[in-house]
């Protein structure tokens, strides 16, 4: 029996998640505790839909668990630390690129409530605004995947 061959990823052979292969993502609807969620506006640098409100969320890195990805994530984004982290909900995110170039993510919705005070943009060439809204003064346009975790959350009552 020969030894089995190991192929070293290089940069024409790596595989970009959510084109090439399914993508992971933890993804989070910010919360105050007292009714309000935190979005942000996508900014120019954002993977994709870009000028659309959304949550926040990123890849699950290898060796890394989705809690464990929504934390960091909210450091990285917010500069802040997640007080309380929820699953709600895991759902197929598949959707289409401005270049016809289709995605499939599965996306692990999280409820995190954060100290509001303590919010600042820590990705301003990804994110270009941020704010807290209620459901009754969302802003427009909002990300093609909104709805799916902003249900969860009305749904727990993390949001008025």
């Amino acid at each position: 029996m020969g030894a089995s061959k190991h192929i070293q990823p290089d940069d024409k052979a790596d595989q970009r998640r959510g084109i090439d292969y399914i993508g992971v993502c933890a993804s989070f609807v910010v919360h105050d505790g007292k009714g309000r969620i935190l979005l942000q506006k996508r900014g120019a640098e954002a993977r994709d839909e870009q000028g659309r409100w959304d949550v926040g969320g990123g890849a699950v890195e290898f060796d890394e668990t989705p809690a464990e990805t929504v934390r960091r994530e909210i450091r990285e984004e917010y500069c802040c630390e997640a007080l309380d982290v929820e699953f709600l909900v895991a759902y197929d995110a598949h959707r289409q690129l401005d270049d016809g170039t289709k995605t499939h993510w599965v996306a692990m919705v999280h409820a995190v409530r954060i100290d509001p005070t303590k919010v600042t943009i820590g990705e301003p060439h990804k994110i270009s605004e941020v704010g807290w809204f209620t459901s009754d003064d969302l802003p427009e346009p909002l990300h093609s995947q909104f709805w799916k975790s902003f249900e969860c959350a009305q749904a727990r009552d993390l949001v008025r």
